[in-house]
């Protein structure tokens, strides 16, 4: 199929700006609109509504009622040129949404590649998703959230505008984030949300050894458990443990958080 031609049924809608790929696949009833680059092998099942201004990358798939590329929330968008970026292999259940986005940041909207987005799940304006996400039924992000690398957003759960969502993390279905979530861990309530522990099986599936985890979970500790500020438990981390990749990205992301990270901890890190 790469090298062939895209196949567009008779009854899709494709605007003559559009550039569809190789061995693509446009099903009935979709509309695609101007200013589309779609990339090859990528599948459109039926019904589903591209916007203006985007770039979608090769072999992902869109089930029925997916709409990309649409307006952005905002009562300050005045129809600007903003764009949305999608890169490969994402599959993109029913009727979920993905915004471009306004011109208050980057002017686009970006997914990475490797995604899952179960069905109804929403990405607004200007939100920046790594790779290897999973978006379970129901998740919805605000603007200007940032998602790392292998996160995992619960069912019909919600996260405040401009939140990050830390690599390799985990929320429980439900939950309400109003702040950072550190990379790592799991987290899962509502107002206020808790840190469960360390995400052990998303961990230890994306290579993670014992020796590693042992590390992360006394540097978690010293955060949450000690008694003591922000500050003084990022001096205590630099100070007792080597520099690493993962203290590194851990003392980064909390130096860097504009909202706050959820620090409110259960007793279930002093039984891990």
């Amino acid at each position: 199929m790469a090298g062939s031609e895209p196949r567009i049924h008779p009854m899709a809608i494709v605007h003559p700006g559009a550039r569809i790929g190789a061995g693509a696949e446009i099903g009935p009833f979709c509309v695609i609109g101007g200013e589309v680059v779609v990339g090859p092998g990528t599948v459109f099942e039926s019904h589903v509504h591209v916007g203006s201004r985007t770039e979608i990358g090769s072999d992902n798939r869109f089930s029925p009622f997916v709409a990309v590329g649409g307006e952005p929330q905002d009562v300050g968008y005045k129809g600007e040129p903003t764009r949305i970026r999608i890169g490969d292999r994402n599959v993109i259940r029913e009727f979920a949404t993905i915004h471009r986005a306004t011109t208050k940041q980057d002017l686009e909207t970006v997914i990475g590649d490797d995604n899952y987005f179960m069905a109804y799940s929403h990405v607004a304006h200007d939100c920046r998703v790594g790779n290897r996400t999973v978006f379970l039924h129901g998740a919805t992000l605000g603007g200007h959230c940032v998602i790392g690398d292998s996160a995992l957003i619960g069912a019909m759960s919600g996260v405040h505008q401009f939140c990050r969502i830390g690599r390799f993390s985990f929320m429980g279905g439900g939950s309400m984030i109003t702040q950072d979530v550190l990379p790592f861990c799991r987290v899962a309530g509502q107002r206020p949300t808790r840190a469960l522990g360390l995400n052990i099986v998303g961990l230890r599936r994306n290579g993670f050894d014992r020796e590693r985890l042992d590390v992360l979970k006394k540097i978690f500790k010293i955060l949450l458990f000690q008694g003591v500020n922000t500050t003084q438990a990022l001096e205590r981390i630099e100070a007792e443990f080597p520099p690493s990749e993962d203290r590194e990205e851990l003392l980064l992301f909390v130096r860097s958080a504009k909202r706050g990270f959820v620090k409110k901890a259960t007793d279930a890190w002093e039984r891990e």
